[in-house]
């Protein structure tokens, strides 16, 4: 049996320009609380024995009104995506053989005992990697979750790219993962950028543990309001009534 304790890598150099505003999108309060300061609770109320804090747009802004939370802050400068934000944490997962879980800032509504399923799923299944999916009324504009017959993750397909009968596809991915540290490692040396963006996509690690035969999984979570991000004042405004 692995290990359940794990580090917490945490996404929150975005910039959130949909917030029209000029503060940092995780520095956005709910209730008197940064978005930021939700996940980090959760992070360790699920038990993180580190915590890694990607930073990029006002990057001192931020790190300063968390300098006494114990975590650790990276810089991503400049910000090429959700693949190259983890990346820059590699010295901190250097040499360790454990579990990281990958959170986002602007996503303030997860349950650490949602995440303590998914690292127990994650554990059973004996996968490398583990995708937190859920399923939507409506998944237009979401990364579809494309299964084999096992019900194992062949890939995440983005809207653009989508078949017709991919779209129809409700479950979608959250963005959140699970995966084995040396894996998520090596996965993300092999990322390219070869996009519309010209960015390096985490989600690319997929198809890459599909590639090395390793099993990447999807664990659904079904309150699918619990993994929205925050990307405007008015999801903003609903995150603080659900929390209600």
């Amino acid at each position: 049996m692995r290990e359940n304790k794990f580090y917490a890598l945490i996404l929150a150099a975005g910039k959130g320009t949909r917030m029209k505003s000029d503060l940092p999108k995780v520095l956005h309060e709910i209730k008197g609380k940064p978005l930021l300061g939700y996940v980090l609770d959760t992070a360790k109320a699920a038990g993180a024995k580190k915590i890694i804090v990607i930073v990029g747009h006002q990057a001192q802004k931020v790190s300063a009104r968390f300098s006494d939370s114990g975590c650790v802050f990276v810089l991503q400068e400049p910000q090429l995506g959700t693949g190259h934000a983890v990346l820059q944490a590699k010295k901190e997962l250097y040499n360790y053989n454990g579990l990281t879980i990958i959170l986002y800032g602007d996503v303030p509504l997860l349950k650490p005992e949602t995440v303590a399923l998914l690292i127990k799923e994650h554990v059973k299944t004996d996968s490398c990697l583990t995708v937190l999916t859920t399923i939507v009324p409506d998944a237009y504009g979401y990364g579809r979750i494309v299964k084999d017959k096992k019900g194992n993750i062949e890939k995440i397909v983005e809207q653009l790219d989508a078949t017709e009968d991919e779209k129809k596809i409700s479950e979608i991915n959250t963005g959140i993962y699970c995966v084995n540290t040396p894996f998520l490692l090596s996965a993300l040396k092999k990322i390219e950028n070869k996009n519309n963006k010209q960015e390096y996509y985490l989600t690319d690690i997929v198809e890459i543990a599909r590639r090395e035969c390793c099993k990447a999984h999807a664990y659904v979570t079904k309150d699918y309001i619990e993994v929205m991000g925050i990307n405007t004042p008015d999801e903003l405004i609903r995150a603080g009534k659900y929390l209600k």
